[in-house]
């Protein structure tokens, strides 16, 4: 659509990013235009100091929850899920829902010894925002952590480790993985298993920003645009298998198709002032510290 406009992407874990980009203001260097991750939480502590503003006109077709001070915007809608290794989990043993997940494990310790992985919440910025909102979808999340854990957790620091594991049969279950790159994985990978929790689906949204001090504010206010567009969130949910944020995409990979598949189950993470309770830093030390008890980390 903009030939002239070159883009390159820059790929790294969620804490990196936060880091990097970080630094680069401090050092008062060149940085990225545009700042995009699915750590929705450390993004908007981003915002807060370094983000322009930026009244995109695609901002009519996104959901209110999705668009924060007209600063950051969520960018797709991709449920939270567990995933399992077909060979290796009868079918009638496969969870599906948080509480089946610990009542599984819990039953049967000697089989899931250190076979159930998560991601490793001090080391994952989207691990530790997941884990705080099971922590208020769940009255009960500690002690379902407990269970969970009680044959031992194989925590990583990206998703992608731990859908080789649970793949390869070195782990058997997996939990707060991202659904996107499941779907995308079992479609070549007949070993991967998905489960959508019927007792709540977190929803998670690639969060994006536009830096204040941006060297190319206008391309990037073109591609910002043009990623939440009907015709970007077309190729994001349709060629890389990423659900859209808007409802009137080809197909039924959007927050219609989602809806239609899962109902009041659904609880998408709001892009809002609430992401930044728990990055204060004695309240973040705090829950590290109850997460790693009943984790037994």
């Amino acid at each position: 659509m903009y030939p002239g406009i070159k883009v390159e992407y820059n790929d790294m874990n969620s804490t990196e990013l936060y880091n990097r980009f970080i630094s680069e203001q401090a050092a008062g260097g060149t940085s990225g235009d545009v700042v995009w991750s699915s750590s929705m939480d450390t993004i908007l502590k981003l915002a807060g100091d370094y983000a322009q503003e930026y009244a995109s006109p695609e901002q009519a077709q996104l959901p209110k929850w999705a668009v924060w001070q007209d600063k950051v915007y969520g960018t797709t809608y991709e449920p939270v899920v567990f995933i399992y290794n077909k060979r290796l989990i009868p079918q009638g043993d496969v969870p599906d829902s948080h509480a089946a997940l610990a009542k599984l494990i819990a039953g049967q310790t000697d089989k899931f010894k250190k076979k159930v992985t998560t991601y490793d919440i001090e080391k994952s910025g989207v691990g530790f925002m997941l884990s705080v909102q099971d922590f208020k979808a769940d009255p009960n999340y500690f002690k379902t952590l407990a269970d969970v854990a009680k044959g031992g957790l194989a925590v990583q620091s990206s998703t992608g480790t731990m859908m080789e594991r649970v793949s390869s049969g070195e782990n058997l279950i997996g939990f707060n993985i991202l659904g996107s790159y499941a779907e995308a994985r079992a479609k070549s990978d007949p070993s991967l298993g998905i489960v959508y929790p019927k007792d709540y689906t977190l929803v998670l949204s690639r969060v994006s920003f536009i830096g204040k001090e941006a060297g190319n504010p206008n391309a990037a206010k073109l591609w910002f645009d043009y990623v939440l567009s009907e015709k970007g969130q077309n190729i994001l949910a349709n060629q890389a298998d990423i659900p859209s944020i808007r409802n009137d995409i080809e197909g039924k990979n959007d927050i219609d198709g989602m809806t239609k598949l899962l109902g009041n189950a659904l609880k998408p993470i709001p892009v809002d002032d609430s992401l930044l309770e728990y990055l204060q830093p004695a309240k973040r030390l705090d829950y590290i510290k109850q997460w790693r008890a009943a984790a037994a980390k």
